[in-house]
């Protein structure tokens, strides 16, 4: 059943993730396409939590979580609204950024034991340099970024905003909760996207 859920908050992350590139063709609009890659990162994480559930974690699937899931998720959340704020230089930071993490994650020693079908802890098998401290900095960055554009934009775009602010303080929720299980966690990624997708489909920011 864990798999089966967790499979299926990756399906709807990835079908909501289809959905903001079409509108992207449709509009022209570059914050999407950052949010499409933020839910696109969001699916792959939860398709690594469904091999974990069925099939036990090991170095490759905790790498595949680790590197969507941890590395780039919130911090293409965050590329998307600096873009909603006409922020270009988002656009090239982020392509380093995104490197940077592909790189960290793939050449990064993984060491310990996984054991059963928990959810690994990044403490119990990476150094806190560079992978950890990478993930925590990413993370702040972004949910930063969308924090602060959203508080800024709030009377012009209500809605929208509160919904994505929902969104991310259910994946952070979610996170937090993750020692639960790879079920409870897949509920909270699914809700959060579709909270998510709401939010960055409620209108672009009306200019005065």
């Amino acid at each position: 059943m864990e798999a089966l859920l967790s499979f299926a908050a990756a399906l709807v992350s990835l079908r909501l993730a289809g959905a903001l590139l079409a509108r992207r063709r449709a509009s022209g609009r570059a914050e999407l396409a950052a949010w499409a890659a933020s839910l696109g990162a969001y699916a792959v994480s939860s398709a690594a939590l469904a091999w974990g559930a069925a099939h036990g974690w090991d170095a490759r699937s905790f790498r595949v979580y680790y590197l969507f899931g941890g590395l780039l998720t919130a911090p293409l959340l965050g590329v998307g609204s600096l873009l909603l704020a006409d922020r270009g230089w988002a656009r090239p930071v982020s392509l380093l950024y995104v490197g940077l993490a592909v790189g960290v994650a793939v050449a990064m020693p993984v060491h310990g034991a996984f054991g059963g079908h928990g959810i690994p802890r990044a403490q119990a098998h990476l150094h806190l340099f560079p992978a950890r401290l990478l993930a925590i900095a990413g993370n702040a960055a972004g949910t930063l970024a969308v924090v602060v554009v959203a508080a800024a934009t709030l009377p012009r775009r209500p809605l929208g905003n509160a919904l994505i602010l929902a969104g991310v303080a259910l994946a952070a929720l979610g996170s937090a909760l993750a020692g639960l299980g790879e079920a409870e966690t897949a509920a909270f990624v699914a809700a959060a996207s579709v909270l998510l997708y709401l939010g960055f489909v409620n209108g672009r920011v009306r200019r005065n």
